[in-house]
Parts: structure tokens; C-alpha cells; sequence
């Protein structure tokens, strides 16, 4: 008699319960943490973009005038 593959690969319920994602995690502490949250994503998104213009204009082709 084979043993049931679903029933194998299907996790205990009870572990799952104990842990939740990161994600969840993480989306609980924004939604508590708010305006600090959209802060440090604000800064973050602010400075890539001007790490990538940076990088970009310093890498731009010197074409003859």
C-alpha cells in the first residue's frame, strides 16, 4: 500500500498558526508604525533615484561636439 502524497507534503496546521510570514510581519509593524514607515520609504525611494541618476551621469558617453 503506497502512503498518500497530499498527505505527506501538507504541513500541520498548528505550525502554521505559530508562525506567520515575514510578510505578514512586516505589513503589521507598517500599519502600526505609519507615518515613519512611509518616511523611511519616502528617503529610500528618493535616494535609489538619485543613486541611479548619479551613476547615470557619471557613465554618460562623451560624444565629439
Amino acid at each position: 500500500m503506497t502512503p498518500d502524497p497530499e498527505a505527506a507534503a501538507a504541513p500541520p496546521t498548528d505550525q502554521v498558526a505559530e508562525r506567520p510570514s515575514f510578510l505578514k510581519l512586516a505589513m503589521r509593524n507598517m500599519v502600526r508604525k505609519g507615518r515613519q514607515s512611509l518616511l523611511h520609504f519616502g528617503l529610500t525611494a528618493v535616494g535609489l533615484t538619485a543613486f541611479l541618476v548619479l551613476i547615470a551621469w557619471l557613465g554618460r558617453p562623451q560624444l565629439p561636439g
